[in-house]
């Protein structure tokens, strides 16, 4: 028998390419389009995209640590994504997330058990995975490549 978990999330069409999303009991935010479109008053569905994966990696490595009882002093993501033409049609070629950490307080063979398993808890890196690439890099505050 297979869990399931349902959301929702509800738009709603404000003006030329301006939607209203509702998050329903988190609030709501505006999108749009760039220009030409749109006049870009706020992120677009690309950029949520992007905005999601980076956001659920970090949870995922944070979420991996702390089952291990590793809580790092400070954790953030940039994700950078490229739009191309494919068949005619714009599309998420890829998107690259890089995650830094502050592992000064870390236990490191636990951090590196955590960076070999996080990726897989990532329920939105995992689900659009089959459609583009997401190359994800972790590099400690020095600027060091963890993974």
């Amino acid at each position: 028998m297979s869990e399931s978990k349902d959301f929702t999330v509800s738009l709603q069409l404000l003006e030329n390419f301006v939607f209203k999303a509702d998050f329903g009991e988190f609030g709501y935010i505006i999108t749009d389009e760039p220009a030409p479109l749109g006049n870009g008053e706020g992120p677009n569905p690309a950029r949520l995209v992007a905005t999601g994966v980076a956001n659920c990696l970090a949870a995922s490595l944070l979420f991996a640590l702390q089952r291990k009882k590793q809580r790092p002093k400070s954790l953030s993501a940039k994700a950078q994504g490229e739009l191309k033409k494919i068949d005619g049609f714009w599309r998420i070629a890829h998107i690259d997330v890089s995650l830094d950490i502050d592992v000064e307080e870390l236990d490191k063979a636990i951090l590196q058990q955590s960076l070999a398993l996080f990726e897989d808890y990532c329920i939105v890196t995992q689900s659009i995975r089959t459609g583009f690439p997401v190359n994800v890099s972790v590099t400690d505050q020095a600027g060091n490549t963890l993974q």
